[in-house]
């Protein structure tokens, strides 16, 4: 018979081997946005909206990194690494602060017991069925997500002061028109006076739905972006609003009665997670005359302002 403990098959090799070469998961990362340094933790990146994510890193964010202790010996340092990102520094902290406050309110800290624990009972209700549990607005923070990108188009007057040269370089003339517009832009800070000034326009049933459905979940037809910012050196205007989605979950005041819910609320709230991880977007063309007041000593004018629209839509489960 061969001899089988020269086999190959069988001979298990006396070279250790290294255990460490399994991808190491970040626990923070840190980022720069246009110079200003966030340092922001694992948990906090993954609970933060697809689309905004996707403005942070377009092309794509690894979690992990491999170990620099490859040898027997080796330390397991890791130096800090920076993402640069082109993303509004102020806008960031805005996003942060709103879902910490969020998830702070809806599970409690140390002196707040939140609004999670208030709920419980509501999962060992008689009525509480296998379906009613897979319903994650029970469980879990909801955020509607509304972002604006708003890039204008000035069409100055007849008079030939504004104008490009042959390669489309814009003159001064041009460069103030254009700054002067963004400004008129920036202080239209109402959500809604566009799409339902568009609905007006081509009675559009489903955007006139949209509006009203964003409006039974959380939004006020009077509410203004929570942001709103021109682009560096573009002429783009960036806005986000963010509320809490009105699931029909009623608190009484100092826990007066248990919490109850509102079930056509809850089924209108429900429409929304279609949304969830899947960013819905929108995109219209939005043309007025409008009148630039007058500006130190540059006097008014009326010129044609063409603006495209992308609106995302998203609900965030925190």
């Amino acid at each position: 018979m061969a001899n089988l403990s020269n086999s190959p098959i069988t001979q298990v090799s006396q070279v250790p081997t290294h255990t460490n070469l399994q991808p190491q998961l970040l626990t923070r990362l840190f980022l720069d946005l246009r110079g200003r340094r966030f340092e922001v933790d694992r948990e906090t990146i993954m609970n933060l909206p697809e689309s905004v994510l996707l403005c942070l890193f377009p092309n794509g964010l690894v979690l992990s990194r491999q170990s620099i202790a490859l040898s027997d010996g080796g330390g397991d340092d890791e130096e800090e690494e920076v993402y640069g990102v082109d993303f509004d520094p102020d806008c960031f902290q805005f996003v942060l602060t709103f879902f910490r406050s969020a998830s702070d309110n809806f599970y409690g800290t140390a002196t707040n017991p939140g609004l999670f624990g208030a709920q419980q009972h509501l999962f060992e209700s008689p009525d509480f069925s296998p379906q009613t549990s897979q319903n994650p607005l029970l469980s879990k923070q909801a955020i509607i997500v509304l972002r604006e990108e708003l890039e204008y188009f000035s069409i100055p007057p007849k008079d030939g002061k504004a104008a490009t040269d042959q390669n489309g370089i814009a003159n001064d003339t041009m460069l103030d028109i254009k700054r002067r517009s963004g400004d008129y832009l920036i202080d239209k800070r109402n959500i809604f006076t566009a799409l339902q000034r568009n609905v007006n326009k081509e009675n559009n049933v489903a955007e006139q739905h949209l509006i009203d459905m964003l409006c039974m979940s959380g939004f006020d037809r009077e509410d203004e972006w929570g942001f709103r910012a021109l682009e560096p050196s573009r002429c783009c205007i960036s806005s986000i609003a963010l509320v809490l989605l009105k699931t029909g979950i009623i608190h009484h005041p100092n826990g007066e009665k248990q919490v109850e819910i509102d079930g056509a609320q809850m089924a209108t709230a429900q429409k929304l997670l279609l949304f969830w991880r899947k960013p819905a977007r929108k995109c219209w063309w939005d043309g007025l005359d409008v009148d630039l007041p007058a500006v130190d000593d540059k006097p008014g004018l009326t010129v044609k302002l063409w603006a495209r629209r992308v609106w995302t839509l998203e609900l965030s489960l925190v």
